[in-house]
């Protein structure tokens, strides 16, 4: 038998279910607020400000300590260590001091009995502010040169002379939503203190280590203090990175001073106020092409909604930048990034990462150049595509390799069968005053790696027990996106033992310390790779040992089946394993694994900051009604680029729900602040989600797995975020239904998300310019 024969169940490239698929339909998933905590436990609140800005004149919360059932009550003041998290930057105070900010950030939290009593009793607080004028626009914040980092600039070339001699020309703005993230679970975290003052912390949170990090931070101690497990998350989507922090700081801090189990859950309005969002953008462009629509220069302003601090907007803006190319190869461009401050809850992490706004922004470029010019979209798509002698160098000086979206388009196209249904819908368009169909096709290279370089590392640790099972810890975080079954897979295929024989186990930061947050799409990447180097480790012992003992050659020492072969000898797996250890051989082992090659080097915009592209193709069909704006993607052909596949299962699933994801920001989910500065959009019954009504009736998804070129774990690729994106195809699918309401004579505009109001608003100022240049070219 061959080292490596896939005659296991469930080793790499198994279709292998989810872990937990069985608990999470059941309802059996444990999540942190499904665990029995002892009955001395106390639940918690928090207490937001109404106000947007103000000075806080006086907290009096003596009649909150007071009331029924309480036994705790946090201020700033209260705090024993650093009332700032900041995780990257300074500017987010786990409680308000002297200002608040922001409608919705967190004043002060009780603990008590119950959640009820705790509620009650924040209310009985006494609180004077005093008013202080907000900025709520990215627009007013320009102007007022309030930002919350530097702005960042990428460049190659001349931009601005390539634009000043170009054949023609188009410049416009571009607004892009931001999104609630929506999680099912919301956030929670309990803390439960522990002898001589640990804190063991149960939290719903993608970056443990960052959690535990802060928690030592505001008590006022040690990180070795502080324990942190994530068994499961009921969703996160990088709103749970870092800003599941506070919650976590909030309970400890409760935990702390009374000494007993504390527990806090949000409700989803408090969620949703006092949470960060996917940023907001406002694009600027010009652009200079030629008269086949090859861009000749580009210059390009992102002005992102930031929030009141940093977060982990400056990489966010960044990665916006990096994406603002997409596919296409951009001679002469100049791509500033501007993280602007505004008195609004601090923006985070969102699948993509800053990668979809910016992809956004050079998708409405090329498909406005295509409606100016008179041509099919997909036509100067292809044209300006990456490819060929000079032209494969993004804005930030990195080749790009294993660029396969021209393949990808091919077969997109064809499956699709683009030409002739673009052809029939035109003549459908003919035939129906009120109903106008749309169709794009958009494709998608999204880079892979943390842009901080710092953080593409991981650990892993492996223990293979004496009766052959194995347990697997690594820093990897489960969100319901498959990375703990994928990395299992990664193990089993080492030792050549069914799945089922290896043990997946919470993360937790005292098996696996110093983790890197799961996100970036680097989480099986990264942890794949580090189980993987303990295993072998291990294997590497089980061989040398086998060898020595059997007298034979390593070579002749293969694993596969549950079983191994030792030159002429067979023996099952455990079996080997137990004669190790009764000769001393160690069946531990920790793995590390960073990523190589990358950098990047902020002062001159330049580097390699991607270890490799994940590439994919969308075709989308909209329809829409003239007379309402509501709209429905009727059909969307998919093809992405997942190398070859750890799980195929798992990988389809993440394709599917990303681009769901992606068309529900871009078509439906609106985030809607009153002009006072107060979000109104803060529960289910006023914030747009899809559901699985919203999926198109006819839905094609397929993926292509060619091995990825880059040494990732068995040449697989990411798939979490890079489908996302793949939902562009759907708003540029209505926007071209749009155009046909007005007979494509113009190019319409429609800003991102497409809700019907916004619809029904392009259609008509789409029409009357139509109809104002027919009268113009009349007379």
């Amino acid at each position: 038998m061959a080292d490596g024969a896939k005659t296991i169940a469930g080793g790499v490239g198994d279709g292998l279910a989810h872990d937990s698929a069985a608990k999470h339909v059941s309802g059996r998933a444990r999540y942190v607020d499904d665990v029995p905590l002892p009955p001395s436990a106390l639940d918690a609140h928090v207490a937001l400000s109404p106000r947007v800005h103000a000075k806080i004149l006086r907290l009096d919360v003596s009649a909150v300590r007071d009331a029924p059932g309480v036994r705790a009550v946090v201020t700033a003041a209260d705090v024993p260590g650093a009332v700032d998290i900041g995780p990257v930057h300074p500017g987010d105070p786990v409680l308000a001091q002297d200002v608040v900010e922001y409608a919705g950030q967190a004043l002060f939290a009780v603990a008590a009995d119950t959640v009820d009593q705790a509620r009650a009793a924040a209310d009985l607080a006494e609180i004077e502010f005093e008013d202080l004028e907000p900025v709520l626009s990215v627009e007013e914040a320009r102007r007022r040169d309030m930002l919350v980092l530097p702005p960042h600039t990428m460049q190659r070339g001349d931009a601005a002379a390539a634009i000043a001699g170009a054949p023609r020309r188009l410049d416009g703005r571009l607004e892009i939503g931001g999104q609630e993230h929506f999680y099912l679970e919301g956030q929670v975290g309990a803390a439960l203190p522990q002898e001589d003052g640990d804190m063991l912390v149960l939290s719903s949170t993608q970056h443990p280590s960052e959690v535990q990090h802060l928690v030592a931070k505001v008590l006022g101690r040690p990180d070795h203090d502080v324990t942190v497990e994530c068994r499961r998350m009921g969703g996160g989507f990088g709103g749970k990175e870092t800003h599941a922090a506070p919650i976590a700081c909030i309970a400890a801090l409760l935990a702390d001073m009374t000494g007993r189990p504390v527990k806090l859950n949000l409700d989803r309005d408090d969620d949703i106020l006092m949470t960060g969002k996917r940023h907001d953008f406002v694009t600027d462009y010009h652009v200079g092409f030629d008269d086949d629509g090859r861009i000749l220069g580009l210059e390009m302003d992102l002005m992102a909604r930031c929030g009141i601090s940093p977060d982990l907007s400056g990489s966010i803006v960044d990665r916006a930048l990096f994406h603002s190319d997409n596919a296409y190869y951009l001679p002469a461009v100049r791509l500033t990034g501007w993280p602007c401050k505004t008195n609004t809850v601090s923006n985070t992490a969102f699948r993509g990462f800053g990668g979809p706004q910016g992809m956004v922004g050079i998708e409405h470029v090329v498909d406005e150049i295509a409606r100016e010019l008179g041509k099919d979209p997909l036509d100067v798509r292809r044209l300006n595509l990456y490819g060929g002698a000079g032209r494969n160098v993004t804005p930030y000086h990195q080749e790009v390799d294993g660029f396969i979206v021209p393949e990808l388009l091919d077969r997109v196209e064809a499956s699709a069968d683009y030409r002739a249904r673009r052809t029939e819908i035109d003549a459908w368009n003919a035939d129906h005053a009120v109903l106008k169909r749309g169709l794009a096709l958009t494709p998608v290279k999204f880079g892979i790696s943390f842009t901080a370089t710092h953080l593409n590392q991981a650990g892993a640790l492996v223990h293979v027990y004496t009766d052959g099972s194995v347990m697997l810890n690594h820093g990897g975080t489960e969100m319901g996106q498959g990375i703990y079954v994928k990395v299992a897979q990664v193990v089993a295929n080492e030792f050549q033992i069914d799945a089922a024989r290896v043990k997946i186990t919470a993360t937790n930061t005292s098996k696996v310390p110093n983790t890197s947050p799961t996100a970036a799409s680097a989480g099986a990447d990264l942890n794949g790779m580090a189980a993987r180097n303990a295993a072998r480790a291990i294997k590497t012992r089980l061989v040398d040992f086998a060898a020595a003992h059997f007298e034979v050659a390593p070579e002749a020492v293969t694993f596969a089946a549950n079983r191994v072969q030792v030159g002429e000898r067979d023996m099952a797996f455990a079996e080997l394993v137990r004669l190790a250890y009764m000769h001393r051989i160690q069946l531990s082992a920790a793995g590390y694994y960073k990523t190589p090659v990358i950098y990047y080097d902020r002062e001159t915009a330049s580097g390699h900051p991607f270890f490799y592209y994940a590439c994919g193709v969308a075709c989308a069909e909209a329809l829409i009604d003239t007379l309402t704006g509501e709209t429905r993607i009727l059909r969307a052909d998919i093809v992405h680029d997942v190398g070859d596949s750890l799980n195929p299962a798992i990988d389809l699933g993440q394709v599917e729900g990303g681009f769901i994801q992606g068309m529900g920001w871009l078509t439906m989910e609106e985030l809607w602040w009153d002009p006072a500065g107060h979000l109104k959009t803060h529960a289910p019954s006023t914030y747009k989600i899809p559901v699985a009504s919203d999926l198109p009736p006819d839905f094609r998804v397929e993926l292509s797995q060619v091995a990825n070129r880059s040494e990732t774990v068995h040449r697989s690729k990411a798939v979490g975020e890079p489908p996302l994106m793949l939902g562009i195809a759907a708003w540029l699918a209505i926007k071209d239904a749009v155009a046909a309401a007005a007979e494509h004579r113009v190019r319409p505009h429609l800003d991102a998300p497409a809700t019907p109001e916004r619809v029904l608003a392009a259609v008509e100022e789409a029409r009357a310019r139509a109809d104002a240049k027919a009268a113009e070219a009349a007379e």
